[in-house]
């Protein structure tokens, strides 16, 4: 028996280290102590009901993404017709959200057909239409099954991109997924400013560079919505002194010389002014084609476009290589700060809408935390009390792996980076339950065999044997069942199975392994005749 304690003493005191380490650090006082330098950096994360949050429920524009695309194939079709002597006018997308251009001689309709089919087979054509002037008019479409592709792969990229931007932004648990009828949910633990939640959040991030339309009429533009073929009227925000914000009109030409995918990296710097702003570096190839833009393009301006807003329009000075790019404006250090995170983040792949933002109170998750705790605090002591005045010794051995099952539980919350919430509190207090079960099964058995006239030592070494197998088949079930729980569950669901195999995993270690080492401890030092208090 002593040889067998040499090994499972040191296991059970690195456990409880191990634990304590991860489990100290959630008390401030601990981790902001010189001890708390030697502790991992993680802490006991507390749920959007416990700590106070911010939910929002958002709606993906998913046809706004099919509209960029299809525009952008348009573009494409443009340009492979050119190549192939095919004369198309402007492809667009129409209010159906339909690809429409025009053929201008009827006779190539053969040949564009044959290109449509060879380069574009995602597309097929939806009708066609003969106008006048011997014109065809085509309106086009993606197949449907590409369609539901689209539609997915979009859903998963703003579910992805939400997720790296709130990572990025340093929130701990944040809860982001997918819901139906093109909704994501989103829920930020221990944020207590919505409006810059929404703004981090719901920022499309398109970035584009255009040129300025340096022979466009501004004010034709504003007032007679007159403006030169293939350009478009904009507007630059900028922010003055006194806060106030003015928009200056710009006409920018339609085509986008560089969109913002090439971007690999972005933060915040400061000028010579130390006004804050974001500086941009690009992969190889956007670094190639900013190079190739500026050096045919010195002397004009170009202007950098976010979510159809200009914020800059530099002159061009000379041909910039080496893949950076900066945007300026009016910025304060946190909205440079914000902007550098959607941008590293990437673009969402559609507008993103508002549909409920719900603040939860940190008063009423502290009112929850007191409920729970007095509740935990006299529900324990009345279970304590009644296993010493029933049990004894033994009573006192099980509170005691007891209370290092909670110490348990909670470090590996803390560890894993899980969140606690109001059903894992439940679940924690269930496994509190099925932990004295586990006990009083062993203790019974004990007692049983002691009946039986088995000395000390033979009627524990009797009572696990014959009490292991049965905890163990019903701890089993109950760990599939919250592994299945956890699988198909959500947010709160979720919580609770992991609480709950936490707890039945720390169940077992503390009552079949850490009791009998216990045990075998008393029983070594004592006389083999020596009672059992049980």
């Amino acid at each position: 028996m002593k040889a067998n304690l040499r090994w499972k003493i040191p296991i059970i005191l690195l456990v409880l280290l191990v634990s304590l380490a991860f489990f100290l650090p959630t008390f401030s006082k601990v981790k902001d102590s010189r001890i708390g330098e030697y502790l991992p950096d993680r802490q006991l994360n507390l749920g959007l009901d416990l700590q106070g949050g911010i939910h929002l429920l958002l709606n993906v524009e998913v046809e706004k993404a099919m509209e960029r695309s299809l525009s952008q194939a348009g573009l494409d079709i443009r340009d492979d017709a050119r190549e192939n002597q095919i004369h198309v006018l402007r492809p667009s997308v129409n209010e159906d959200t339909k690809l429409e251009f025009t053929l201008l001689r009827s006779e190539q309709q053969g040949e564009l057909e044959q290109l449509l089919s060879d380069r574009h087979p995602n597309l097929q054509i939806v009708d066609t239409e003969a106008l006048e002037d011997d014109r065809i008019r085509y309106i086009m479409d993606y197949v449907p099954e590409l369609k539901d592709e689209m539609h997915e792969m979009t859903m998963d990229q703003a579910v992805k991109t939400i997720r790296n931007r709130i990572d990025q932004f340093g929130l701990a648990e944040p809860d982001i997924r997918k819901q139906e009828e093109n909704r994501v949910q989103v829920q930020l633990p221990g944020m207590d400013d919505p409006d810059r939640a929404i703004e981090i959040v719901g920022q499309t991030a398109h970035l584009e560079f255009k040129l300025v339309d340096e022979d466009a009429d501004v004010r034709r533009a504003e007032e007679d919505g007159v403006v030169p073929p293939g350009s478009r009227l904009y507007y630059q925000v900028t922010e003055g002194p006194d806060d106030t914000e003015s928009k200056q009109p710009i006409v920018l030409k339609d085509d986008t010389l560089m969109s913002g995918e090439h971007i690999t990296n972005a933060h915040t710097a400061f000028d010579e002014r130390n006004n804050p702003y974001v500086s941009l570096t690009f992969d190889s190839r956007g670094a190639s084609i900013f190079e190739r833009i500026t050096g045919e393009n010195i002397q004009e301006r170009l202007a950098i476009v976010l979510d159809g807003e200009v914020y800059s329009t530099p002159v061009i000075q000379e041909r910039i290589s080496g893949g950076r790019a900066s945007i300026t404006g009016q910025f304060t250090v946190q909205e440079a700060h914000d902007l550098s995170v959607v941008l590293r983040a990437g673009a969402l792949p559609a507008p993103v809408h508002i549909m409920e933002e719900r603040t939860v109170g940190p008063s009423l998750g502290q009112e929850s935390i007191e409920r729970g705790v007095n509740s935990a605090l006299i529900g324990g002591a009345l279970v304590v009390a009644f296993i010493i005045f029933y049990y004894g010794f033994a009573g006192v051995v099980a509170n005691t792996v007891l209370a290092l099952n909670i110490i348990l539980i909670l470090a590996g919350l803390a560890g894993f980076g899980a969140t606690l919430t109001l059903p894992g509190i439940a679940g924690i207090i269930l496994t509190i339950g099925i932990a004295v079960d586990a006990n009083v099964l062993i203790f019974e058995r004990i007692r049983e065999e002691l009946r039986r006239g088995l000395s000390p030592r033979a009627a524990v070494q009797e009572g696990y044997n014959r009490a292991t197998l049965t905890i163990l088949d019903a701890n089993v079930t109950t760990v599939i069942a919250a592994m299945i729980l956890y699988q198909f569950g959500t947010g709160p669901v979720r919580g609770f199975a992991v609480t709950l195999t936490l707890g039945i995993l720390a169940s077992m270690f503390t009552a079949i392994f850490v009791s009998r080492v216990i045990f075998d401890i008393w029983i070594a030092s004592r006389k083999p005749q020596t009672a059992l208090n049980i």
